[in-house]
């Protein structure tokens, strides 16, 4: 099993698990509410720290393979290994947004309800 950030991932069930509670570490004053998260959060934590690698390198592939000591054809296998984690991602919340407003077609949620769920996507 990949790793994942704590918000991703149900340790009992692995279902999407959200962000609802944030506290500031210098007052101890905490918020409780859904809090969305970005998508990138939603990837593997392996998959987080490419990205970081990525940006830092400014996209040169050749310049990640140098600094991590691998090959180019891995460094490539490991972004189109992101790209395709990312892409599945971006699939998940369009297919909730879509059920959610076939939800709303059906008269199954109320406009306001479901305006209040995509928000949090």
């Amino acid at each position: 099993m990949d790793q994942k950030t704590p918000n991703a991932e149900c340790p009992y069930c692995q279902q999407a698990m959200t962000v609802s509670r944030m506290t500031c570490h210098a007052c101890q004053i905490a918020v409780e509410a859904t809090f969305p998260t970005a998508r990138l959060a939603n990837l593997p934590v392996e998959h987080q720290r490419f990205i970081e690698i990525f940006v830092l390198a400014s996209g040169s592939l050749k310049e990640i393979a140098e600094q991590t000591g691998v090959s180019y054809p891995t460094v490539r296998s490991r972004l189109d290994k992101v790209i395709a984690a990312l892409r599945d991602e971006i699939g998940r919340t369009q297919k909730t947004k879509g059920s959610i407003l076939d939800a709303v077609s059906a008269g199954k949620l109320s406009a306001e309800t479901a305006a209040q769920l995509i928000k949090a996507i």
